[in-house]
């Protein structure tokens, strides 16, 4: 992870910025260093910034956070983005995290969930708040995945090591838990994981997430 983990604020609102600047900014290892009331000059000001974290609402003025977005994938990343919204709409989460977001909030939840967020964002996992999770996975059995071929059995795919970390990476546990709990160095669960992406031909932690419920290796 990061030693000093820079992040820039976009929302509409000055209030939450300024609130959730005060909070950030009690986290040792973080430092806010700019702020965005609209996303006309974002990927700029974040360039500029040398940002390491970007967190971003959907609904921003002259420039919303979707096409913001797309430029930021469009023109390369120079920071991770997590989302930050209102809206917890499943169509609206794939979408960003099919663009490239590594994380997505709802205001509800960013108070207690934000740090959390920052902190496994930043150490290269992907976050979804208990709310977007819980889209995630009502969809996930209705969702005809095309991660595996329609015959294909999981030990046809995965190792048993592999299996269990899917299992468990599905079941929200992070990569220093996943360590902890298999007795692996995060190096390892990290390799592991990056294998699985390959195998399964995943882009990101909703695909994994999918593969496990369709293969009742967690319930929906």
């Amino acid at each position: 992870m990061i030693d000093k983990i820079r992040i820039h604020l976009a929302d509409d609102h000055q209030v939450l910025i300024d609130g959730m600047r005060t909070l950030l900014n009690t986290v040792s290892n973080f430092e806010v260093i700019g702020f965005s009331l609209d996303g006309s000059t974002l990927y700029d000001e974040v360039t500029n910034n040398q940002a390491n974290i970007l967190i971003l609402d959907i609904s921003m003025p002259k420039k919303d956070g979707i096409e913001v977005i797309k430029e930021f994938a469009k023109k390369g990343y120079p920071c991770k983005v997590i989302i930050l919204s209102s809206y917890d709409d499943l169509k609206i989460i794939k979408e960003v995290m099919k663009l490239g977001a590594s994380g997505y909030l709802t205001k509800q939840c960013a108070g207690e969930n934000i740090v959390e967020a920052i902190q496994a964002v930043a150490n290269g996992e992907e976050y979804f708040c208990k709310s977007v999770r819980e889209k995630i996975f009502n969809s996930a059995t209705k969702d005809n995945s095309k991660l595996n071929k329609e015959n294909a059995t999981i030990d046809s795919i995965l190792t048993g090591r592999e299996v269990e970390i899917i299992t468990l990476i599905a079941l929200e546990h992070s990569g220093k838990e996943i360590s902890e709990k298999l007795f692996i160095s995060t190096n390892t669960v990290e390799t592991h994981r990056k294998n699985i992406m390959k195998k399964l031909k995943a882009k990101n932690t909703i695909s994994l997430v999918k593969f496990a419920i369709k293969n009742k290796l967690i319930k929906s």
